[in-house]
């Protein structure tokens, strides 16, 4: 590739920063593969931290982020606007649970695998809710004893229930945006949280509930 032709595409992405989210998705459809590489710019953070809370993996979740892009793609001409980010998120939790129950049918349902923790993208929901700034040996020891009980109560709740906690608690979504995504009332949501939030607070000492 040419000095040219990288300084190019650098002035091409510049331009494309001001663009409204709409104006991208019609400029994707129209076949402009900048357009959608800026929308992965915006987007693609976000959506991959929430898929490592939701699948507690690295590698699951960068194949669910792959899976939800490529729906994103093959899905455009269905976007209506103008939140396209209730829209990913949509996809993405989708792709999420899809995966979750192709898990919990082979038996393996956990949000206690092997995580890359050297960023907090990387941490499972467990590890980002008990995260500890301790230095001391012992309470190291205790920290990894409440991560531990974090993680147990985090995996009983049915994947509905976790989604409508993680878009939420951690993406901080309001209840009418997690309504959108999820495809129900803000009541039904507001329902599936209080249901979550109980049901943690049964198997969750006082001093580790998580409180919204």
């Amino acid at each position: 590739m040419s000095y040219d032709t990288r300084l190019e595409e650098v002035v091409g992405v510049v331009a494309l920063t001001g663009i409204t989210d709409e104006s991208l998705m019609a400029a994707h459809l129209r076949g402009d593969r900048a357009a959608f590489h800026e929308l992965v710019r915006r987007y693609g953070d976000r959506v991959l931290g929430y898929l490592f809370r939701m699948a507690g993996n690295r590698d699951q979740a960068e194949d669910l982020f792959q899976e939800t892009f490529k729906r994103v793609h093959e899905k455009a001409h269905t976007f209506r606007g103008p939140r396209l980010k209730s829209w990913l998120f949509t996809i993405a939790t989708r792709v999420a649970i899809d995966a979750a129950r192709r898990r919990k049918r082979a038996g393996m349902l956990s949000l206690d695998q092997p995580s890359d923790c050297g960023s907090e993208e990387g941490c499972s929901l467990a590890e980002m809710t008990a995260a500890s700034e301790a230095t001391d040996p012992a309470d190291d020891l205790v920290q990894e004893e409440r991560k531990q009980q974090i993680r147990d109560a985090i995996e009983t709740l049915p994947v509905k229930q976790r989604a409508t906690l993680v878009l939420a608690y951690y993406q901080q979504l309001s209840y009418r945006e997690v309504a959108q995504v999820m495809g129900c009332s803000v009541g039904t949501v507001k329902t599936q949280m209080s249901r979550a939030l109980a049901r943690l607070a049964r198997r969750l000492p006082d001093s580790l509930s998580v409180t919204k």
